[in-house]
């Protein structure tokens, strides 16, 4: 395995992954605050779960997105 083109890889893979997931985000509490769903002011529970169908067991990372 290159190790140099590996890293470059996974990297680009999660510049990717931070830059659409953040503005997925963004779009979506938006649409919820225009809707009514959220007032703009909670906290929101988000999850993210990372596959392959070659490595096996999800990686997932929760957390909490806070409005104020």
């Amino acid at each position: 395995m290159n190790e140099e083109a590996f890293n470059t890889s996974v990297r680009k893979f999660l510049k990717t992954v931070g830059v659409t997931s953040q503005q997925q985000l963004e779009a979506a509490v938006q649409a919820a605050i225009a809707s009514g769903t959220l007032k703009g002011h909670e906290d929101v529970a988000v999850k993210i779960e990372l596959t392959s169908a070659v490595l096996g067991k999800p990686h997932v990372v929760e957390g909490t997105l806070k409005l104020e």
